[in-house]
């Protein structure tokens, strides 16, 4: 009986090192998580089914309460019987899996020990689908409170099981004698080997997962004390101090050999090994970099080739880039580097995908609130410019002049600068407006132009049909066709001719401005739209102002495109076309 006990052992041994063995792998423990499911219940019968077939074939063949060790694989004899660690194997699959999978796997199990032979073998078929189904309800309640059975309730639900075994063999044995004599021969082998066994089988379950857990909340501390120092720094965007300082930040909290930082076309930051031709300003110089930034796809990399630098001296061995986005463009990438390849494993890999969409958030965020300043700032600029002093003045004194001589023409244009007055106050409220608004807005400007300088400007429209609820941003037509008058004509006092083309260009609104005035100077056209420009008739900052509004709105393909010769000026924009009902992703500001 001793003997028997330690061989029982040994077999369960050999069932929980493979527990041990699959709960180290990444897949298996995701299945667990996901165990009602249909396909999680399938592998699990498939798992278990393997287990049934090892439980089976590796058993101690009893014979007259002889054991004979050289059983392994071989068929029985006639008058024998079989202590495995069957039970074991059923009653885990029905702990974990429900009555499902351990009814499915108690057939299975059934199916090979009736093949094997032996004395009274139907026996053994009753008591595995038996054994199944009784584990399957018990494991079923645990399922309903989200959680598994504890190595205590496995220890005692295989006491349970094992008795169940015991007593199949005693009720449906043909020889009662035979029957009992057995029992007492295997009973507390089997029960202590089995019951043991299904205990450090949920304690590896058990464990394993606590210890995911643990590092899990450990991992999640760590990114959000990292998020919490990072965010000052991304906030003011991606540039080279503030990349610096993520980077110091990153390497203090994950084990990693370098990290970098580049925005489109040169290295920002990197902190670590590496750094003597990483260096911040210089121009990219790994191929994986390039290739992120070209694809927008997360790249590893787990070789010096692979990693392309053009340093031979590169210590660096493997990395994993991730490109930082905004507005769903690219506009950068984080790097982490290892000297050593080993290092980059599935959690590195699943904590830098995380922190670079965390990044990319910081940085879309920073962005947001840096269009709201400048939004604020449009407003107070957009009102200055349009409603100042000289502008109203100037309006006042002309109606004051056409009252006496036109009182009709005179009350109309108080009605158009009311209509001005009050549309740039809304305006000034919204990030986005209808462009039959903005057109409404403008005619109020020419009206009150024209009838300060008649016949010297003409101004015309071509503006495709339905677009009359294309949203733009406000002043955008205003901002650009004053630009125009006030700055392409000089002196010139007639011919001065202004149009405006609006245009549904696949998914975009084309807005196009052209004049046919002197053009600009090529020393300023460089600096228009980026920074202010000190001249005599001007500084520049309403298309600096609405420039930046427009990528910041919109992206970089919005910007502002100037083209320029002695006989004119064209101002293009590109703006993703959408409708007052798809406005949700630009709310009211």
């Amino acid at each position: 009986m001793i003997a028997l006990l330690f061989l029982m052992l040994l077999r369960s041994g050999l069932i929980i090192l493979l527990a041990y063995l699959l709960m180290n792998s990444t897949k298996v423990r995701n299945l667990l998580a996901h165990r009602k499911s249909v396909r999680t219940q399938a592998i699990l019968i498939f798992i278990f089914g393997v287990f049934a077939v090892i439980s089976n074939f590796t058993g101690v063949e009893i014979d007259e309460n002889r054991v004979i060790v050289e059983q392994l694989f071989s068929q029985l004899g006639p008058g024998s019987s079989l202590a495995n660690t069957r039970v074991l194997t059923i009653g885990v699959s029905g702990l974990i899996g429900g009555p499902l999978v351990g009814t499915a796997v108690g057939v299975l199990s059934a199916i090979i020990r009736y093949f094997q032979g032996g004395v009274d073998v139907h026996i053994y078929v009753i008591s595995s689908i038996l054994i199944g189904l009784l584990s399957g309800v018990y494991g079923a309640r645990s399922s309903k409170k989200n959680r598994f059975p504890s190595s205590k309730e496995g220890f005692l639900v295989g006491i349970a099981m094992e008795i169940v075994q015991m007593l199949t063999i005693l009720i449906f044995s043909s020889d009662f004698a035979s029957a009992r004599e057995l029992v007492m021969f295997i009973a507390i082998p089997m029960i202590g080997a089995n019951s043991i066994g299904t205990a450090i089988f949920l304690s590896i379950i058990e464990t394993t997962l606590k210890q995911e857990e643990m590092a899990k909340a450990v991992q999640t501390h760590d990114v959000l004390q990292l998020t919490n120092e990072t965010l000052p720094y991304f906030s003011s965007g991606l540039n080279q101090q503030s990349a610096t300082a993520v980077a110091e930040i990153i390497k203090r909290f994950i084990k990693v050999s370098a990290v970098s930082l580049t925005d489109k076309n040169q290295i920002l930051a990197h902190v670590g090994a590496g750094s003597d031709h990483h260096k911040p300003t210089r121009e990219i110089v790994t191929g994986l970099s390039k290739q992120v930034l070209a694809e927008g796809e997360i790249k590893e990399a787990r070789s010096k080739r692979e990693i392309d630098c053009d340093n031979p001296n590169c210590p660096l061995a493997a990395a994993i880039v991730i490109p930082l986005k905004s507005k769903n463009q690219v506009i950068g990438t984080l790097k982490l580097y290892f000297t050593d390849e080993n290092e980059l494993t599935y959690v590195e890999r699943q904590l830098a995908e995380g922190l670079g969409s965390i990044f990319s958030t910081q940085i879309e965020l920073g962005e947001r609130e840096n269009e709201t300043k400048l939004l604020k700032q449009a407003e107070i600029d957009s009102l200055q410019a349009q409603v100042n002093p000289h502008f109203l003045f100037n309006a006042m004194n002309t109606i004051s002049s056409l009252i006496r001589i036109d009182s009709e023409k005179a009350r109309k244009l108080v009605l158009e600068l009311s209509h001005f007055l009050r549309a740039n106050l809304q305006g000034a409220r919204l990030s986005q407006i209808p462009l039959e608004q903005e057109l409404a807005q403008l005619h109020s400007y020419l009206e009150l132009e024209f009838a300060r300088f008649p016949d010297r400007y003409t101004v015309t429209f071509a503006i495709q049909p339905n677009l009359q609820n294309a949203l733009v941003p406000p002043f955008i037509l205003q901002n650009l066709v004053e630009n125009a008058i006030r700055h392409a004509f000089k002196n010139r006092q007639t011919g001065n001719h202004v149009h405006v083309s609006i245009q549904k260009e696949t998914a975009n609104l084309h807005v196009q401005i052209t004049d046919n005035g002197h053009g600009i100077d090529p020393t300023v056209l460089s600096k228009l739209g980026k920074e202010p420009v000190d001249s005599n008739h001007g500084s520049g900052t309403a298309l600096d102002n609405l420039n930046k509004r427009l990528i910041n709105l919109y992206g970089p393909a919005a910007a502002l495109q100037f083209t320029t010769s002695d006989t004119g000026t064209t101002i293009t924009s590109r703006i993703p076309l959408q409708t007052k009902e798809e406005s949700h992703a630009y709310p009211d500001r």
